[in-house]
């Protein structure tokens, strides 16, 4: 456990104890909102991010140990661990390390190496590689026996081949290095599969492509990947420029000392050299560099969605104001769902304002009447078919009714089918129509985004990158994680919650969860945190962990709205002595609490840290760390892709974020895409640092491809749109091979068909 922690500690760079004290606490069942909130004098104030990376590597070490304790007891039992063998077990640093000196002794299916050895040619293998001035033909010719199946001299040496190139194979240290130069050097390759230029016309980028690499993106990786699997594209490696004896095979050659001297076993050494690297190591790196392309990209489509997510949850809320939500549709109508200030549903209906019934006045009437009655304030339109005439719609009605003061704002509806036909919509909504619940959640995601969003599977909300290609436990893992985050980083109203939301806080989970709802009905609201230890098994240890983050807003004790944990009320009680104000008073006494030397507070229970925290929760109790709400505005007249033009400034809205650029929602029913290298004058390594899902952002349009839905547009206002004759040309696929690969287009440009269909996908753009 000891080499654990110093590694974990050298590669977060901290301390073994901070190292130490978190792994005790998540092993005794804290979790890490909880620790990185409540814990940082126990931790040196890790963060959250540390903390989760400390998790995961925590995860990966403890296997890595488990799986050297099993290959130390297999090798014993064969009779075969030596002291050497062991130290370089132990030693191992990593999975693929471990298993290269384990494959010797991994049981396994009988090789031609273990015939050949059992024929008795292990002395023939031997002396051969020992001393090359042996003729191979002559040392073969005692080991001739028809009874053990070696029928002639051929027949021996090609068993001592093959203990020999299976020796080589095996070889810990000389596949470990060769395994990081074949990364190095190496390149993939891809080309059109024949007879496959029209199934695979969406892979066209990717038709005579070739890239080093440690050059290629985790999108191109995926791409690529999706093209051999749905047979369009053929894949290769390519292990180096110049392959032969002068590259990766006089690596194995000088390993084992074999060089050309003109001695009668030299050449024969050195075409079993060749013959190893063709027929077993170059496969096995090429499967292990295919595994790692995988694995990296995997990685990093994952962090991007959970990046993605991470913004998306923590969206500005409108807050608590009347909304009415329009689930837009043409000829099964719109639906209509107007909620009150606590997400209470006031009233449903459904209009027919578009084609095929046009009613567009009856239609007017009917949400005029809902907004005066129920006091509407923000009317919600989903961003699917329909949307830009509906917000048309929406836009007369605010024009008609100027006295109703009314704002709309178009909201992402990915996931809303995905709610309407969950388990949970059924028993939250059990009364309402399953084509009436997606307008309700559309209106309650306006409200508050994280609230909302919480009851859908984050894999369904749509703001992925291949997201179908990676794994799913993987990703559900990362999701999860992120949600909990985000959910404990704002608190929750413990009176007002829906069960999937509570299940997200630390130390609840699905049963409590339900529980603390169950708990709520039959007693009505909870008064004070400490009446929540009346929830059945709601034990001190879930109390500790999730009191601090479930906030009672107008319950007896107003500590309780904020993020002061119980466990620290009594250090509230020295600061209001020592400032002789009520409670009441206090919160929010900017002056006063500014004024206070937190080193005064410091005692045996609560350390520096936690003094400051509290200072400044009593300063801005409950604070919510989302940023303030605003809207987007479409230009007038652009509806559609058709009614674009280069040149065009418009306002738009950040829908997803990729490693290659952002998805920005201009209103035209298709996301344009701003490629990295538009999204700002100077040098952008992270698209997520430049713009995030949910942003209100002014964009330029700088190409337009209707046929093949593209448009390509800019944050850099500047920058100059497409000539005609760009426009009017179709887009070449990609034709160059070797070095960096950059999508044949302008500056920002449009990006690949195959890109932009698996981003369509996941966008979030046909729910």
């Amino acid at each position: 456990m000891t080499a654990i922690i110093d590694t974990i500690a050298a590669e977060l760079s901290a301390k073994p104890w901070q190292v130490e004290a978190a792994v005790g606490l998540l092993d005794g069942g804290s979790t890490v909102p909880f620790i990185a909130r409540y814990r940082k004098e126990a931790t040196g104030q890790l963060d959250d991010i540390q903390l989760r990376k400390l998790e995961e590597r925590l995860a990966y070490l403890r296997e890595l140990e488990e799986r050297k304790k099993a290959i130390l007891e297999s090798i014993a039992s064969q009779g075969k661990l030596t002291d050497a063998l062991r130290t370089s077990i132990v030693s191992a640093d990593n999975k693929a390390r471990l298993e290269d000196i384990y494959l010797p002794y991994k049981p396994k299916r009988r090789t031609k190496a273990q015939i050949a050895i059992e024929a008795g040619l292990l002395p023939l293998a031997d002396m051969l590689l020992a001393d090359p001035r042996n003729d191979p033909k002559k040392a073969a010719e005692p080991f001739v026996n028809a009874e053990k199946g070696v029928a002639t001299i051929d027949a021996a040496l090609e068993g001592a081949r093959a203990i020999l190139t299976e020796r080589f194979a095996e070889d810990a240290d000389l596949i470990g290095g060769l395994r990081e130069i074949y990364w190095a050097q190496g390149a993939l390759k891809s080309k059109l599969r024949e007879g496959k230029e029209t199934a695979g016309a969406k892979f066209s980028d990717y038709f005579d492509f070739s890239e080093p690499l440690t050059k290629l993106p985790s999108h191109r990786i995926l791409a690529m990947f999706r093209g051999e699997k749905e047979e369009a594209l053929d894949l290769e490696l390519v292990a180096e420029k110049e392959p032969g004896i002068a590259g990766f095979e006089s690596r194995i050659a000088r390993r084992f000392m074999i060089e050309d001297k003109g001695r009668p076993g030299d050449r024969w050494l050195l075409d079993l050299v060749r013959w190893a690297w063709r027929t077993k190591i170059e496969l096995h790196l090429s499967v292990d560099a295919r595994a790692r392309l995988f694995r990296q990209a995997e990685e990093e489509a994952i962090k991007v969605f959970a990046g993605n997510l991470r913004d998306l949850l923590l969206a500005a809320p409108a807050g608590a104001r009347a909304t009415l939500g329009l689930d837009p549709g043409f000829r099964t109508g719109v639906k209509v769902a107007v909620i009150d200030a606590t997400g209470k549903i006031t009233a449903t209906a459904t209009i027919y304002p578009h084609e095929p019934q046009r009613r567009w006045d009856d239609a007017l009437d009917t949400l005029a009447k809902l907004a005066r009655v129920h006091k509407v304030e923000l009317i919600a339109i989903g961003n699917g078919t329909a949307s830009r005439e509906t917000d048309k719609l929406a836009g007369e009605l605010i024009a008609k009714n100027p006295e109703l003061k009314l704002t709309k704002i178009v909201v992402s509806e990915a996931g809303a089918s995905v709610y309407s036909a969950s388990e949970y919509a059924s028993k939250e909504l059990p009364d309402l129509d399953v084509s009436l619940r997606g307008a309700v959640s559309i209106a309650r995601r306006l409200q508050d985004p994280l609230a909302e969003l919480v009851k859908i599977d984050p894999k369904s909300i749509g703001v992925g990158q291949y997201q179908h290609d990676v794994s799913e436990t993987k990703l559900s893992r990362s999701l999860d994680t992120v949600v909990e985050d985000c959910v404990n980083a704002v608190g929750v109203d413990v009176n007002t919650a829906s069960a999937p939301l509570l299940a997200r806080v630390s130390g609840v989970g699905d049963l409590l969860a339900q529980n603390i709802v169950a708990h709520r009905d039959a007693n009505g609201p909870f008064k004070t945190r400490a009446a929540l230890k009346a929830v059945p098994r709601l034990g001190p240890k879930a109390f500790e962990q999730s009191a601090g983050f479930l906030r009672i807003v107008d319950g007896d004790d107003p500590l309780d709205r904020s993020g002061v944990h119980p466990e620290s009320y009594p250090l509230v009680r020295k600061i209001l002595a020592t400032t002789g104000k009520d409670i009441r008073t206090l919160i929010g006494d900017a002056t006063t609490l500014r004024g206070l030397k937190p080193q005064g507070f410091v005692d045996d229970a609560h350390g520096l840290p936690t003094v400051i925290d509290v200072i400044g929760e009593l300063e801005k109790p409950g604070r919510d760390p989302r940023p303030a709400f605003k809207t987007a505005s479409f230009a007038e007249g652009v509806e559609k892709i058709t009614d674009l033009q280069p040149g065009m400034v418009l306002e738009g809205v950040v829908t997803n974020v990729a490693a290659f650029g952002a998805f920005v929602d201009i209103g035209v029913h298709q996301d344009g895409l701003v490629h990295i290298s538009a999204m700002s004058k100077s040098f952008v390594k992270d698209p997520r640092s430049v713009a995030k899902p949910g942003d209100v952002v002014r964009v330029k349009v700088l190409e337009v491809d209707a046929p093949r839905k593209r448009i390509s547009l800019s944050m850099r206002l500047d920058d100059e749109a497409a000539p005609r004759s760009q426009r009017e040309q179709k887009s070449a696929p990609l034709q160059r091979r070797d070095g960096p690969a950059r999508a044949a287009q302008p500056s920002g440009g449009a990006l690949g068909d195959a890109l932009m269909k698996a981003m369509r996908e996941t966008n979030g753009r046909g729910r």
